[in-house]
């Protein structure tokens, strides 16, 4: 029975991602925004390396599994921001890889540098795959692949980002050039759609050793339900991050065609981040399904790893745990 049912999820999740391209959900994005912006890149104002394996849905055939390894710097004395991030999302049959170049103009707000405001643009080059092998309906489908069919298509990413020593907040949309790319003769590959990002943060000091961050982030894709995740997280003496959001459904505006019964509820997340040293930070989340999947799934698993090339004697610019 539990074998039927895990095929039964795995079905039903390849069917919904077959109108409408998703793209990757972290849960830990907030300690890095260049997964969701490219006016993020150089934020941390040295070189840093980024990775994140997430493992979402486990128990379920055919779950979505996702890598990503970013790495990001500064140039012109910290006015421009470079980043280089690559990609890897498998979800059922499908498997897409990603390439981003991403440039960001950072213009100071303060004669410090500690306030910014930075336009970002990210380009580069998607391959959208799917292993016909893997599908196995009991009714096929016409034209349905019984290879592996592949395509690479061009991209852009753009973002606007504001951050100063307590606030940050950021807009993004990706998918600029790959939705207008006509794929129609890989009926089983999803056509990629722009995603739209709206997100906002602040640090609140409580006492010399602890601070807290509430946070927003608001994501929408003008096809399925729109996504809000509400985090909160505290800082420990400079040290551990430990916190959690809460992942649910809103309804913005009217989406008549949406299925009327669709619950809101999601996910929760409990995370946390810790710095074994000032250049190295490991993160750990793992999400709880709180709707249809509750019961289906032995949750979600997401590791990160960072390590930020700092000189040895000299601090990162605060915020520089946002």
């Amino acid at each position: 029975m539990k074998k039927l049912l895990s095929i039964i999820a795995g079905l039903f999740i390849l069917i919904g991602q077959a109108s409408a391209q998703q793209d990757a959900q972290y849960s830990q994005y907030m300690f890095n925004g260049i997964y969701i912006n490219p006016a993020y890149a150089g934020y941390k104002e040295v070189l840093n390396v980024h990775s994140f394996y997430r493992s979402q849905w486990t128990g379920i055939t055919g779950a979505p599994k996702s890598m990503s390894l970013a790495v990001d710097a500064i140039a012109n004395g910290g006015n421009v921001g470079l980043a280089l991030q690559v990609a890897s999302d498998k979800l059922g049959a499908q498997n897409n890889l990603s390439i981003y170049g991403n440039y960001a103009y950072r213009i100071r707000m303060n004669s410090d540098g500690t306030s910014r405001l930075a336009l970002g643009l990210g380009i580069g080059m998607v391959q959208l795959g799917i292993d016909g092998s893997l599908l196995n309906p009991n009714d096929p489908e016409p034209f349905q692949p019984v290879g592996v069919q592949s395509t690479i298509v061009p991209d852009a990413r753009a973002g606007i980002y504001y951050a100063d020593d307590k606030f940050y907040a950021g807009f993004s949309v990706d998918n600029l050039i790959a939705q207008y790319v006509n794929i129609d003769r890989y009926a089983f590959i999803p056509q990629p759609k722009p995603h739209y990002y709206l997100t906002a943060g602040m640090l609140v000091p409580l006492t010399q050793d602890f601070q807290i961050k509430p946070s927003f982030l608001l994501k929408d894709d003008r096809g399925g339900p729109t996504s809000l995740d509400i985090n909160a997280f505290l800082l420990i003496k400079d040290a551990i991050w430990i916190g959690g959001s809460y992942r649910t459904g809103v309804k913005l505006y009217d989406k008549s065609y949406l299925q009327k019964d669709l619950t809101p509820r999601n996910s929760a997340v409990a995370a946390i981040q810790i710095f074994p040293s000032e250049r190295i930070r490991i993160g750990y989340g793992y999400d709880f399904s709180i709707g249809p999947l509750q019961g289906y799934s032995g949750g979600t698993h997401e590791i990160s790893v960072a390590f930020s090339f700092i000189k040895p004697g000299v601090r990162m610019l605060t915020p520089r745990l946002f």
